[in-house]
Order: structure tokens, then sequence, then C-alpha cells
């Protein structure tokens, strides 16, 4: 028999539930330290091993020292089912995870996000009818949130893989709007109900409402703001985690829950700022679906040779580089770096300019850079990098569209009229890298490709970087 440590409104704590409850503390540390490693690209990896440490103790504490409401341990056949359930899903992970390129990421944090919010939507139904469950609200809670972020983040891995089309219905923010409200309401009367559990059809309602709206809301979301989108999804897979704690009065899944929700949600907001958008537009799913007027300006698009362009660039003092998507779909961000290296021998000023939602998914661009070894000094954030663009001599832009766009400056009736762009129509000269006139992913007409100063570069970017680089070493 245990020793009891002492008893607590006629709870008995053992010596065994008091390392358990250390060990989540210690699991919230590790968590915390770990984001805060991940705050900066040289620590990041670091990062991901502490915070995955502090998982790792928090189940093995569970499964090995956690009771229920009658002191018991979980039955030796459980733990033999679920650790080898964890097995089989790391290895299939870690089989992913090796074999996706880069430019996959952004659908693959999609995919991996969804099945987080399957899991709490999961524990929600389960728990629905449990007698022992206290908390009836946090059980609905994470029933709907956790639908909400498994299906609309299989929508946005479909967008974002090109399985799925948007649909820029307008009827859909209605749509959305009935579907809110409906969950509301159905929650509402289940609270109300002096036994919900002799309706059970009414949960399984509720969960197809919510895995509906999922759907509904993710889809009329155009590309360019998928970062948004992402990251919103993150913040609710994570409010729904901690749900699931509370139901299973675990201190560790709460935290952890707490703090993806927390950081994403705070991500969430600063997207929102830097996309000039609304969060409740984000939530109505009209984010981002607009088709407004757009005067397209037109004209003669000038191209460069690149023999032109590497003698430009050789002799510029000061040059920023804007990487958008098509960097990472070239897989340039390699050769980008040596292209960094040659011009700074040669005495020129490199920076990166990034744009907070260039790419698919929330630090898209840093994440490839990053894995490239550019300094993380020379990434210059849009807000800082605009200060420097009257005294740029050439802004190279390599895949990016949409967030170099003057449109949305200039033109009231486009789609991103007053969304925070990086100026580079203000530098003395531009050199837009791109395999053709294609529209970006916002599908809306780009004027800065047909401005005086701007000189288009047509080709794969990783070919045509390398060539540079080539031009440029024998000046």
């Amino acid at each position: 028999m245990e020793k009891i440590l002492h008893t607590t409104n006629g709870v008995e704590f053992t010596l065994s539930h008091a390392f358990l409850e250390f060990s989540y503390l210690l699991a919230a540390v590790l968590f915390i330290w770990g984001l805060k490693l991940l705050s900066h690209p040289e620590t990041a990896r670091k990062g991901n091993f502490w915070a995955a440490a502090g998982m790792v103790l928090a189940m093995i504490t569970t499964l090995f020292l956690h009771e229920d409401g009658n002191g018991d341990r979980i039955r030796l056949m459980n733990v033999v089912i679920i650790i080898v359930t964890i097995v089989f899903g790391s290895i299939i992970g870690l089989v992913i995870s090796k074999k996706v390129k880069m430019t996959a990421m952004p659908e693959l944090v999609s995919f991996f996000n969804a099945t987080g919010g399957a899991a709490s939507a999961l524990v929600g139904l389960l728990e629905f009818g449990n007698p022992a469950n206290e908390s009836l609200l946090v059980t609905l809670l994470g029933l709907i949130i956790g639908s909400v972020a498994f299906s609309g983040s299989m929508i946005a891995y479909g967008k974002l893989s090109g399985k799925i089309g948007s649909l820029h219905a307008g009827i859909l923010k209605y749509v959305n709007f009935v579907l809110m409200f409906t969950v509301v309401g159905i929650t509402a009367y289940i609270l109300l109900l002096p036994d919900p559990q002799s309706i059970p059809m009414l949960v399984y309602i509720l969960f197809g409402i919510a895995l509906l709206y999922g759907i509904t809301f993710v889809m009329p979301i155009g590309g360019a703001d998928m970062p948004v989108v992402i990251s919103l999804l993150n913040s609710l897979t994570g409010i729904a985690a901690a749900m699931a704690g509370f139901i299973y009065h675990n201190l560790a899944m709460i935290l952890g829950g707490i703090l993806v929700g927390a950081a994403g949600s705070i991500l969430t907001v600063l997207m929102t700022k830097a996309m000039n958008r609304s969060l409740m537009n984000v939530i109505i799913g009209g984010f981002g679906g607009g088709s407004g007027a757009v005067s397209e300006e037109g004209g003669t698009v000038k191209e460069v040779s690149l023999s032109d362009a590497a003698v430009l660039l050789a002799y510029s003092q000061k040059i920023v580089v804007v990487p958008g998507y098509g960097l990472a779909v070239a897989q340039a961000q390699h050769v980008t770096h040596e292209f960094e290296k040659v011009l700074e021998a040669k005495g020129v000023q490199v920076k990166f300019g990034i744009h907070p939602v260039a790419g698919r998914m929330p630090g898209h661009m840093n994440v490839l850079l990053a894995e490239a070894d550019v300094s993380y000094d020379k990434l210059v954030e849009m807000e800082e990098i605009n200060k420097e663009m009257n005294s740029t001599d050439v802004v190279i832009v390599i895949g990016a569209n949409d967030v170099v766009n003057p449109a949305a400056n200039e033109t009231p009736g486009s789609p991103i009229y007053g969304m925070p762009v990086i100026n580079a129509v203000e530098a003395k000269n531009v050199i837009v890298m791109k395999r053709g006139m294609g529209k970006g992913y916002a599908g809306i007409e780009n004027p800065l490709f047909f401005k005086d100063n701007t000189r288009m570069l047509f080709g794969n970017a990783k070919d045509s970087l390398q060539k540079l680089v080539n031009e440029i070493n024998t000046l």
C-alpha cells in the first residue's frame, strides 16, 4: 500500500501523485523554454528538442502514474496498446517528415494540425456520455473547436497541395453565420437539458455541423491569405487540446494547449494586422475571397539579360532580396545564399526583405533561408526594410508577387488595397524573377511589372540565380 502524503476534500494524495504533478510542472517549463528557443533560427532545433522532451516526460508519467477517481492505474493491456500506437504513429510521422520537401511544409503543417483537432474532437465525443465527466460545457467546446480545426485544416491541406480549389460564392458568408448560430443554439440547448445524455443524437448533430463549418469557412479563403488561416487553425487546435486536458484533469495537456492556443492567437492577430484584415472576416470566411474591380495598368514589360543584370548587381552598393513562394517552389534557397555571398565579396550590402505572409505559412521564408544558413540579422521585417527602399540600388524579387504589389497602395478597387506590402517600387531598380507573366496566388495583376524602373528576368529562379552567380564571378 503506497503511503498517503495528505488528504484534501476526501482525495488522497500519494507519492506517485506528487511525482506525477511535479512531472507536469517540469513539462510545462520545458514547453515554455522550447518556445523561447524557437524564437530564433539558430536555437530553433534545440527548442523543438526541449519541447518534445517535455511532452515525452508528460506521456511517460501519465501512462505509469496516472490514477482514476477510484485510485486505479491504467491497465497494463491499455498501456501496451497506447505504447504500440505511439510507436506506430511516430514511425509514420518520421517517414513523412523525412520525405517531405520544404515546398510542401505548409500542407504538412496543416495535415498534422488536423490530426490534433481530430483527437480533441474524438475526446469530446467519447466523454460526452461518461457519467464521471464533470464538465459538460468544456466537453462540448472541445468537440466543437476540435471538429472545426480538423475539417478546416484538411481543407487547407487540400488547397495548399492543389487538390482543392477555392469557392468564392458570396452566399457562403451567410451560410457560415447560420452554421455558427446553429452551433451556439444546439450547445445552449444541450446545456439546459436536465439529462443531456438522454439525447445522444444531439451531440453527433453538433459534431457534424461543426465539421461542416470548418469546411465552409476555409473554402472561400484566397491562397494569399492562407498563412493567417493556418495560424488561426493552429491556435484552435491548441485550445481544443486544453479543453481535453480539463476533461481529464491533466495539467500537461492544459498547459500545452494554452501555450499553443495563446501563441497561435497572438500570431493570428499580428498576421491580420500585416494583411490589414479583420479577424471577424477570417472567422466568417469572407477573408481573401473578394474579387473587387482592379484597374490593370498594363503596358509593356521590359526584360533584362543575364549579363546586364550581373553588371547592375555587381556595381551596386545596396541590394534587397524579396523572397516569395516561387523561391520555395524552385528550391532556390541555397543558391540564393551563394548569390548573397558572391555579391558581398564584391563589396555589395545585401539584405532580405521579409513580408510576414510571404509563402504559404507563417515564417515560411524565414525557415527556407535559415535552412540555407542565411544570417538571421540579414532578414529584415517589412516595416524596417520599407524605410530603406529609397536608398536601395536594386530590389531582387524572387518568386514573390502579391507582397510587392503596389496596387495595395495605389488602387482602391483592388482586393488587396490597404494591405501592407514591401514597397519595392520605390527602389532605384527592380529585377523580378518569374517563370512567366502569370498572376500571383491572389489572382490579380501586379502593376510593378510595368513600371519604368522594373526589368523582368524570366526563367526558373534557381537556374537564373546560378547563372547570375557565374556571370558576377567573371566580372
